[in-house]
């Protein structure tokens, strides 16, 4: 594995953790052009209440802005998840060059695990896909979202349904 390819990853990783703290699910990614990191972003769903606030579309947008062309030739993205249809036909469509990729998604993974567009000969670009830079450390801090989410909504039902018990039992003595 490239070494530099681990440099970004992680770089892409820190992002993700920025949108771990904010309460995000934990998705960061960043594009290479010409050996500078020309985007970094992470997943703002919530915050910006838009449901295509994915990292990758964030990144795309800053890195055509930056390089004032809606073509991204030659330039490399890092996701620390495989993105989703959404983000693999917008990468296609900025002709990424080369998609690196931390761990797979394999309910809305869009290169190779559910739907293959970045390599789909139907269409006039394909990507470049490098698959498992930094995988347990991309797909840990997944799991330990989802994991504390999932603890998260247990304790809110337990807590209503205790409420509700004590509303009834309160019914009761009237």
């Amino acid at each position: 594995m490239l070494k530099l390819d681990l440099l970004y990853m992680s770089e892409a990783l820190k992002q993700a953790k920025i949108a771990f703290e904010k309460d995000e699910v934990p998705v960061g990614a960043v594009i290479v052009h010409n050996g500078k990191i020309i985007a970094r972003a992470h997943n703002q769903i919530k915050l910006l209440k838009d449901p295509t606030a994915h990292a990758e579309m964030i990144a795309i947008t800053q890195a055509a802005s930056y390089l004032g062309n809606e073509r991204l030739l030659n330039a490399t993205m890092y996701a620390t998840i495989e993105p989703c249809p959404m983000c693999t036909g917008a990468l296609v469509l900025a002709r990424i060059k080369r998609l690196c990729i931390g761990a797979s998604d394999p309910k809305t993974g869009a290169c190779g695990s559910v739907f293959n567009i970045a390599d789909n000969k139907r269409l006039n670009h394909r990507l470049q896909v490098k698959k498992g830079v930094l995988e347990e450390e991309c797909a840990s801090l997944l799991k330990e979202f989802f994991s504390r989410l999932r603890s998260d909504i247990g304790k809110a039902a337990g807590s209503r349904r205790q409420s509700v018990s004590e509303a009834q039992a309160g019914k009761k003595k009237r």
